[in-house]
C-alpha cells in the first residue's frame, strides 16, 4: 500500500484509518498503548469541541475575533504530544490545541480574543509564549530561544508553528538563516493548511514548503498533518535528531483549514465548495476513529466519555469567559514601562479627559 497520496508526504493512516507500515515512522510510535492511542483521539475530540464553543462566543458577541482550528487538529495534537515538558513553544495564534495540550485551562485561550488581557496565561508555567499575531515573527523568537539552549548544554528544544503564508514572510527566512548557521536546537514546523487567507499556496510556492528548508541546509520532511499518529512519530524523530545534536529541522504538515481564516473572513468568496467537500473526506478525526474502531480501542462505552470530556470542556470554556470582568479602561496604560514616563502620564490625562465626557 502506497504511503503517500502527494509527493513526500509519509502516513501511517490513510483516509479510511487503514494502518500503513513505514520502516522510519514505526518505531516511534511502538510504544503507543490501547491507552495512550484513546488519548489522542480525547485530545482531538476536545479541541474541536473547544473551538466550536469558541467561534459560538464570537459569533453572540462574546468575543472580538477567534482564529478556527477546524481540520488542523492532528497537526497540533500529533505534534504537540510529542514534546517534553522542557521544551518551548513559540506558536502563531491559531494553536489553541498545542495550548490545550501544554496545559492552558479553557478560559485562558480566549481571554486575550475578548480584548480585556494583554496575554492569557504565563508562558512559564506552560512551556508555551502566548500567540504571536504578526505573522512569522514567533520563528525568530523561537531560534533565539533555541540559541540560549545550546549555550546552556540542555538537550531541551524549541518548537515554532507558522503556516504556509508565513513561508513568504522575510522573518522566517532569517530565523532559518541564524538556526543553520548556529545549529540552534529549534523544529520548524509548517502547517501548510493551503491559505494564506484568500491566497492559495499554489500560489505561494511552485515546490513543498518543506524542501524550502533545504536552502538554508536545515533537514526537512512532508507529513500528512491530518494523520495524528504520522504527526506524533515524525515529530518525534526530528526532536531526536535535534537532540543529539544535529541541529535545527522542518516538517511540513499538509492539512487543511476547515473552516474561516478568522470570524472575520468569509472563505466562501475565495473557495471552492468542491476543495472543501474533498478535504472533508481526510478529516482527522473521522480517520483516528475508524482505526481505534477496527482495532477495538474505541466503542460506544469510550465514545460517550470522550463526548463527555468534550461537552465538560466546553462548558468550563464558556462559563469562564462569560465571568470574566471587564478592566478598568485607564489600565491600559499599566505596566508599559518600568518606572515613571512623562509622555505616557500625559497620554494617560488625556484619555481620562476623553472618558469624563461620556458622563457629564
Amino acid at each position: 500500500m502506497s504511503t503517500t497520496t502527494l509527493p513526500g508526504m509519509i502516513r501511517l493512516l490513510d483516509e479510511h484509518g487503514q494502518r500503513i507500515a513505514s520502516p522510519d515512522l514505526d518505531p516511534h510510535v511502538a510504544d503507543l498503548t490501547p491507552e495512550t492511542l484513546l488519548a489522542l483521539y480525547r485530545d482531538l475530540v476536545v479541541v474541536r469541541r473547544l473551538d466550536a464553543e469558541a467561534t459560538a462566543l464570537q459569533r453572540q458577541g462574546e468575543l472580538a475575533l477567534w482564529p478556527p482550528l477546524l481540520g488542523q487538529e492532528a497537526a497540533q495534537i500529533g505534534s504537540a504530544r510529542a514534546l517534553r515538558d522542557d521544551d518551548f513553544v513559540f506558536s502563531s495564534y491559531r494553536e489553541h490545541g498545542v495550548a490545550h495540550v501544554r496545559g492552558v485551562r479553557p478560559v485562558d485561550l480566549v481571554r486575550v480574543w475578548r480584548g480585556g488581557v494583554l496575554s492569557g496565561w504565563d508562558p512559564y508555567e506552560v512551556g508555551m509564549a502566548t500567540p504571536q499575531v504578526i505573522i512569522g515573527a514567533q520563528t525568530l523568537h523561537a531560534t533565539g530561544y533555541a540559541m540560549g539552549i545550546r549555550q546552556d548544554g540542555s538537550d531541551a528544544a524549541a518548537i515554532t508553528y507558522f503556516g504556509d503564508g508565513a513561508m513568504s514572510e522575510g522573518d522566517v527566512s532569517e530565523a532559518m538563516v541564524f538556526a543553520a548557521s548556529f545549529r540552534a536546537p529549534v523544529l520548524f514546523f509548517c502547517q501548510n493548511n493551503q491559505w494564506a487567507i484568500s491566497e492559495p499556496v499554489t500560489l505561494q510556492s511552485t515546490i513543498a514548503l518543506a524542501d524550502r528548508a533545504g536552502g538554508f541546509g536545515i533537514p526537512s520532511q512532508r507529513v500528512d498533518g491530518n494523520d495524528v499518529l504520522a504527526v506524533l512519530a515524525a515529530t518525534r524523530a526530528a526532536l531526536a535528531r535535534i537532540r543529539a545534536g544535529e541541529g535545527p529541522q522542518f516538517l511540513e504538515a499538509v492539512t487543511y483549514r476547515m473552516g474561516p481564516h478568522t470570524t472575520a473572513d468569509d472563505p466562501t468568496r475565495y473557495r471552492d465548495a468542491g476543495e472543501l467537500e474533498t478535504w472533508r473526506g481526510r478529516d482527522p478525526i473521522a480517520r483516528v476513529a475508524a482505526h481505534l474502531r477496527a482495532a477495538g480501542v474505541l466503542d460506544d462505552d469510550a465514545e460517550a466519555a470522550v463526548q463527555t470530556a468534550a461537552a465538560s470542556a466546553a462548558a468550563e470554556l464558556r462559563s469562564g469567559c462569560l465571568a470574566l470582568a471587564d478592566p478598568e479602561p485607564l489600565s491600559v496604560f499599566d505596566h508599559v514601562y518600568a518606572g515613571p514616563h512623562r509622555a505616557l502620564d500625559r497620554q494617560r490625562a488625556d484619555y481620562a479627559d476623553y472618558l469624563r465626557g461620556f458622563t457629564s
